[in-house]
């Protein structure tokens, strides 16, 4: 199954229709405002209380699920095009194809030729073929997702140890449990995190982006010197791991970037570019909705990290309801699917790997993102098979038509 975002579009692959909520209480709208709580001291050893049988339940509602949608535009679809998807294998839950058998198939994207026939935007010195993006050599295999996922998981040194983080999950939802609003976890979810990760660098930089952002959408961001360079660090500290470094290596030799530098001026632009997702008004970006969390038509949007989770349950000012998920992990990262509220507006199916390091996380969306956008992308872990789900803002482009991540989050395998 899939956590995660609204879903109102009947298709393939997600689990996540939330139903609207009535307002709820009034409480504060900028997490500059949500600072300073004490600690939670108590400790105890990382518990899962998922059993086999129900957590198979779950894996096996991921073929009955529904797509991800807005009804505003249809932002989050699978993408109809073959732009960037030049040389791609089948994938049976695409809407449209562009691998060469496609013709004979007779389900082509419409702009097939355009994009990939010869002399196209995706042939071999086309117009993009520089970027990369579209060029048949620049594709990414699902064998090449697999291999490179276990070697990022590998080289998150920065990750958790068992004895960095005792989670408490408490209560089991099941599918008719996760939208009725009950709070069935007395206790909060995290017992104990071992804060001493949160002075690493990348954590630290990390940490100092959350409190940038009003949570709700249709109000215009105002970003400030200090937090550009707040940004500029964050990225000089990820790309300074050999997590990030290696990603860079993979996509560079894929010809999506001719240098580091390149690499790093695109991430800053996918996700802390500003785009409007409310009124018009700059409000948002792929940072803000994926790590932060958003606030919009009185339900919370996005809020997939486990960083922001923790330090916002420890404040107070996030109540922890139920899991409906607990991957089957025994080290970090793990996987957990949840349910909270976050100042009384609620989440009924959310995401979050648990215990991985920032760069971890922000490498692997990126990775996804780059090879399948709007599309599941199939990775493994520690041996264990799972996805992740992302989707480009389509009301918006930047550098000559590239996409803003609007989100992404974690699926189950």
């Amino acid at each position: 199954m899939s956590f995660g975002e609204v879903g109102v579009q009947p298709a393939r692959g997600a689990l996540a229709a939330i139903t609207p909520l009535p307002p709820p209480p009034a409480g504060p709208t900028n997490s500059r405002e949500l600072r300073g709580a004490p600690a939670l001291p108590t400790r105890s050893r990382h518990s899962r209380s998922a059993s086999r049988g129900t957590m198979e339940r779950w894996m096996l509602l991921l073929g009955a699920g529904i797509a991800l949608g807005c009804a505003s535009g249809h932002l989050y679809t699978a993408p109809d095009s073959c732009e960037g998807r030049c040389g791609e294998p089948f994938r049976e839950e695409d809407e449209c194809h562009c691998h060469p058998e496609c013709e004979a198939e007779h389900n082509c994207c419409e702009d097939r030729e355009r994009h990939c026939g010869p002399g196209g935007e995706g042939a071999e010195g086309g117009a993009r073929a520089r970027e990369g993006f579209s060029s048949s050599s620049g594709s990414i295999s699902e064998q090449e997702l697999l291999q490179l996922s276990e070697q990022l998981y590998g080289l998150d040194h920065n990750k958790a140890r068992p004895s960095d983080i005792a989670l408490n999950p408490q209560h089991l939802a099941g599918p008719d449990e996760t939208g009725d609003k009950q709070d069935r976890s007395p206790q909060p979810l995290y017992k104990y995190v071992n804060e001493e990760l949160f002075a690493k660098p990348t954590y630290a930089s990390f940490i100092k982006l959350l409190d940038n952002y009003q949570r709700a959408t249709g109000r215009e961001e105002e970003v400030t010197a200090e937090e550009l360079r707040e940004q500029e660090r964050f990225l000089e500290e990820v790309m300074n791991t050999e997590l990030m470094r290696k990603l860079f290596v993979f996509l560079r030799g894929k010809s999506r970037y001719g240098s580091e530098q390149e690499f790093l001026q695109d991430l800053n632009q996918m996700w802390f570019g500003l785009y409007s997702r409310g009124d018009g008004e700059r409000d948002s970006s792929g940072f803000e909705h994926v790590f932060s969390g958003e606030v919009k038509k009185g339900k919370v949007s996005g809020f997939h990290n486990w960083i922001r989770f923790y330090l916002l349950e420890k404040q107070g000012v996030v109540n922890y309801f139920s899991h409906n998920f607990n991957g089957p992990w025994d080290t970090y990262p793990d996987v957990l699917g949840l349910q909270f509220s976050w100042d009384g507006f609620y989440k009924e199916v959310g995401s979050a790997f648990i215990g991985c390091s920032p760069e971890f996380e922000f490498g692997l969306y990126t990775l996804c993102f780059l090879a399948r956008p709007g599309r599941a992308c199939h990775l493994s872990l520690g041996g264990h098979r799972l996805s992740v789900q992302t989707y480009p803002w389509t009301k918006a482009t930047y550098g000559g038509g590239r996409r803003f991540i609007a989100t992404a989050y974690v699926m189950s395998p």
